[in-house]
């Protein structure tokens, strides 16, 4: 079995709109030969932020 290894590059907190998950599928949908792979959720703390990371993937 091969396990990847997934390493943080960047991680934003930025406010919240219905939309940007679309941007982040996007995203996943364009680079993921690059290894590149990018996440949203919703902050813990704060219903209004949401939490945009990229993580490079190998």
């Amino acid at each position: 079995m091969s396990h990847s290894k997934i390493t943080t590059l960047s991680t934003v907190q930025l406010k919240y709109a219905d939309d940007l998950y679309k941007i982040v599928d996007s995203l996943n949908r364009t680079l993921k030969e690059e290894n590149l792979l990018f996440g949203l959720t919703l902050s813990e703390d704060n219903d209004e932020k949401a939490i945009f990371t990229i993580y490079r993937t190998q």
